[in-house]
């Protein structure tokens, strides 16, 4: 309409048509906002509650059933939890004082439609959750998941979002630690860009958003408010796609937003500045859903109401009406509110750092949330009817029908190798495979220690950043999922993606303490979704309950699917752990010969849902490996004192490829070989050597052990009840100028091969297809 929809118009033109529909409104949802309202919304009205009603923000479809992380976290879980599910990132104490928040949420949509911004501002609002906390950001991971290696629609995604994804995080100076990338045709028509980051900051700097206090004022300071990403939480994360993209690509590009990563740094040092001199009382990120995110969360989170005068917004697009301001999700842009005598203390910290700042309102005792725009009010609102009181859908869901046929058709039913020369082409085979390749086309992309603080990064199995520089405290942090292990049985799957990145941070030396998880998932209107839903979202909740860590937060990502088809349910799971010194954490990779190698754990014959059916044979079915989450408990106090008392010098978690692809990555990591014998694994365990090495049974780990260590890390598994079993050696350093090899044998010799064989093999994958 030509004139402004003001509060007064809105109810004097009850039957004025609006496009709640192209909004992503229900019928019943618009009828619900004007009961609520007594009238029918206006056009800005409409704009706030189209974008905090969305899937994205008020997790209409997903409450009930994430309501079990709450309901499930025990009084001895919450100990070290200083803040939990609800805020803009979650904080646990690590111990001297120091705090740690981390989060990781999904910019799946957005990275689709333009990777290299989408993927970009994925990681700056991740950022800019950690920094709301009132913590210093001091790491990034990333979960990137693509479409088959040689589709040509990948070239174009899988270049951006990792430039998009290093490119920010270089510029902000924060080293990227790790993380995951895999590549899986159902992920074609939408990729999943989940990204990840961790603060830090002593206990008494911890900060909570809210408006409080009558007359506070409130402030909007960072980058002005443009055009770009307007209504992307509700037009574009909230609904699938139509179709994979033609030849013009997709076509919802003013949805996605445009990232400046200096003004972002800018912004992380001035909050910081703004935090240690007092002067705000809490700040809000204004991320997904922009304005009418920060105002109605601080209004909805604090005792009284907020008066906003919207024309006051500094604008990049003066042209912009006051409902596309409001749904904005311009970057780079935080949300103060400041006492009236800290204002010029604030004005002189935001003015040194060239950060503008804006006062736009203040808070009232009105309880409402009134927005005016040319002193005309466009928004007279119940807050918490728009931030947290939406709409809660207790969705119909069933186990798919073909479920029973996917699980009777077990990989463990495929030919297998026999003979040495079947078993080394294909070990080869997985070491250049898709998902098990190299990644450092992509990494090396990343800057992993810039700040100084990095003890550890990938390709190990965590990352490691010192805290304290005095003590040595410091985090792990590992970030996993299997999808295809989740297609087969999504409760299962959920479980040991959590125990693969609770054993990784093991691994490290770290005591695990505390969960973030990324969902993401297709349709929630699909019944068979909603299924894997409840079904994944039960298994995190007891898994997080038995293993004794609380999930902190995290993010629920629906609508993950090109037409009908569905992504695989691919509940990404990060674990954050404690090292009381960085200093003694554990590599990946054995640097020494002459050090014995030791499996942890039982090997099954358990084929189902891996690397090696998937990559030699194509095929998916059966059922995923089995959990144990009180082995795994177990197994990590082993990993953990191991570490402490200098009994292991190198552990490697056994997931993706199995025993096949640990010994590949253990030699590779420091060009160092192994004489491997499996005979007494297969007799033990009961299985073939091809199934030694392939399989991937849960809840198992590598470990070289010095010489001189052997008995005590012996006895240490023998009395924790942990399965050990010598089975080979170090042998061999590259470096020396000897070709060093990774030789196998069982009853009799298998393969040998090469590291230089296995380094050009494993490496090459990802520039023949990326170029170098």
């Amino acid at each position: 309409m030509s004139l402004l929809d003001t509060v007064d118009h809105a109810a004097a033109t009850p039957d004025h048509e609006l496009p709640y529909g192209e909004l992503g409104l229900k019928d019943d949802e618009f009828e619900r906002i004007c009961t609520i309202l007594g009238r029918r919304p206006t056009t800005c009205e409409l704009a706030m509650y189209s974008v905090m009603w969305s899937e994205h923000c008020s997790y209409k479809s997903s409450k009930t059933h994430l309501r079990q992380f709450g309901v499930k976290t025990t009084d001895a879980m919450r100990e070290k939890l200083l803040v939990g599910i609800g805020e803009n990132a979650g904080v646990v104490d690590i111990g001297d004082g120091w705090a740690v928040t981390f989060k990781v949420e999904s910019h799946n949509h957005p990275s689709y439609v333009e990777p290299h911004q989408g993927a970009a501002t994925g990681v700056g609002g991740i950022v800019r959750d950690i920094l709301a906390m009132g913590a210093r950001p001091v790491a990034v991971m990333d979960s990137l998941r693509f479409g088959a290696l040689d589709h040509p629609d990948t070239a174009r995604v899988v270049p951006g979002v990792v430039a998009g994804v290093g490119g920010y995080g270089n510029c902000l100076g924060l080293p990227n630690i790790g993380g995951e990338v895999v590549f899986d045709p159902v992920y074609q028509g939408n990729p999943l860009v989940n990204a990840l980051c961790v603060g830090t900051m002593r206990h008494e700097d911890l900060h909570l958003a809210n408006a409080t206090g009558e007359g506070n004022l409130v402030v909007l300071f960072g980058s002005r408010t443009g055009g770009d990403g307007i209504g992307g939480v509700s037009v574009l994360a909230s609904e699938t796609f139509d179709g994979v993209p033609g030849d013009g690509g997709p076509s919802k590009r003013p949805a996605v937003q445009v990232g400046d990563p200096f003004a972002e740094k800018l912004l992380i040092e001035c909050c910081l500045e703004l935090f240690h001199a007092g002067v705000v009382a809490g700040i809000q990120d204004l991320g997904g859903a922009g304005l009418s995110c920060a105002t109605s969360e601080l209004a909805s989170a604090g005792d009284g109401g907020m008066a906003v005068r919207l024309d006051a917004v500094p604008l990049r697009d003066p042209s912009l009406r006051p409902e596309e301001v409001l749904m904005s999700e311009s970057q780079e842009r935080m949300m103060a509110v400041v006492e009236p005598r800290h204002l010029e203390a604030f004005l002189a910290i935001t003015g040194r750092w060239e950060v503008e700042a804006t006062v736009i309102g203040e808070v009232t005792g009105t309880g409402r949330l009134q927005i005016t725009w040319n002193g005309e009010t466009v928004v007279d609102v119940p807050p918490r009817t728009v931030a947290h009181e939406g709409p809660v859908y207790v969705r119909p869901w069933a186990r798919p029908a073909d479920m029973d046929v996917l699980q009777a058709d077990p990989a463990e039913a495929l030919q297998r190798p026999s003979t040495g020369a079947e078993l080394r082409g294909q070990v080869l085979q997985l070491a250049g495979s898709a998902n098990l390749c190299s990644r450092a086309w992509v990494t090396d992309q990343y800057d992993r220690y810039v700040l100084g603080n990095t003890a550890m990064a990938m390709p190990d199995d965590a990352g490691v950043v010192r805290v304290d520089e005095e003590s040595g405290l410091g985090v792990a942090v590992s970030l996993d999922a299997n999808g295809r292990f989740a297609h087969l049985d999504p409760r299962v799957g959920a479980q040991l993606a959590l125990a693969e990145s609770y054993r990784n941070v093991a691994t490290a030396g770290a005591v695990p303490l505390a969960v973030t998880d990324c969902l993401n998932f297709g349709s929630p209107e699909d019944p068979g979704v909603m299924w894997q839903f409840s079904e994944a979202v039960t298994g995190l909740a007891d898994g997080c309950a038995e293993l004794g860590v609380p999930v902190t937060g995290g993010n629920v990502s629906f609508y993950n699917q090109t037409g009908h088809e569905p992504i695989h349910p691919t509940p990404v799971v990060g674990v954050l752990g404690v090292l009381d010194d960085v200093a003694r954490r554990t590599p990946s990779g054995w640097a020494l010969p002459g050090q014995q190698l030791y499996l942890l754990g039982t090997t099954r014959e358990e084929l189902s849902g891996s690397e090696w059916a998937w990559e030699v044979h194509g095929h998916l079915g059966g059922t995923p490996p089995v959990v144990d989450l009180e082995h795994e408990k177990v197994l990590a106090s082993v990993l953990v004192n191991s570490s402490r008392d200098g009994l292991v010098d190198a552990a490697h978690d056994l997931s993706e490829g199995g025993l096949s692809q640990a010994l590949v990555e253990g030699c590779l990591r420091r060009g160092v070989g192994a004489r491997v014998w499996l005979g007494e694994l297969c007799e033990r365990d009961g299985v073939d050597a091809a199934t030694a090495l392939f399989s991937e049974s849960a809840g198992r780990v590598l470990v070289a052990v010095p010489r001189e260590e052997e008995v005590r890390f012996t006895d240490m598994c023998t009395a924790r009840q942990i399965a050990h079993l010598r089975i080979g050696v170090t042998d061999g350093v590259e470096a020396d100028g000897e070709e060093a090899v990774l030789d196998v044998a069982a009853d009799a010799p298998l393969f040998t091969v090469p590291l230089s064989e296995l380094r050009a093999v494993h490496t090459r994958t990802l520039p023949e297809v990326f170029g170098a």
